[in-house]
């Protein structure tokens, strides 16, 4: 017992000459802000609910025995979306991109969807940059207006706005137009 309690004893003081060098940042550097850009953004996004290719897919649906919200689909479901977004609102219009993200029905007696969309771009002179979108999205209003709350590439540190309007809906297509301001450096 005696000299498990010697060795601890040498064992800690060993231990309490070795330097410990770690941290968890770096050297603050001041803040030089470049300026400031305004781009407005305006494209369609082209959703496919039914159909061989569906471009939102139900992922999760709540155990809700009551669908007491009157609505065909219960508060609580989730949705993986994958929606190509065009110049145009025809189905021949050039592909820009894609919105790929989550939504979910969040509204207990409204048709609320709370959504988080990453917007990538794939041609034109945003190649290879995105912006995101988190907000809520009332699905029922014909006009609203979501959070642009980030981006990568050319929109890094984005934040902004974008203004959305149902432009076509017909029960397996929906075509939203988006006009989009984003601030960014």
């Amino acid at each position: 017992m005696r000299g498990t309690l010697t060795l601890t004893w040498i064992l800690m003081v060993c231990l309490s000459q070795v330097a410990v060098q770690s941290q968890y940042y770096s050297e603050s550097l001041p803040y030089d802000p470049r300026p400031v850009k305004v781009t407005n953004l305006y494209f369609f996004l082209h959703e496919t609910l039914r159909g061989k290719n569906p471009t939102v897919v139900m992922v999760a649906e709540a155990n809700n025995t009551s669908n007491d919200n009157y609505s065909s689909v219960p508060f609580g479901t989730l949705y993986a979306i994958d929606d190509p977004l065009k110049i145009g609102p025809g189905d021949n219009s050039e592909v820009i991109g894609n919105a790929l993200g989550l939504g979910i029905l969040s509204g207990k007696n409204s048709t609320t969807v709370v959504m988080y969309l990453d917007f990538g771009f794939t041609a034109g002179k945003f190649k290879g940059s995105s912006i995101s979108i988190f907000s809520r999205n009332p699905l029922i209003k014909t006009e609203r207006e979501l959070s642009v709350v980030g981006g990568r590439g050319e929109f890094r540190m984005a934040e902004g706005y974008a203004r959305l309007k149902n432009y076509f809906f017909d029960g397996t297509t929906v075509i939203i137009e988006y006009n989009v301001t984003v601030i960014h450096y």
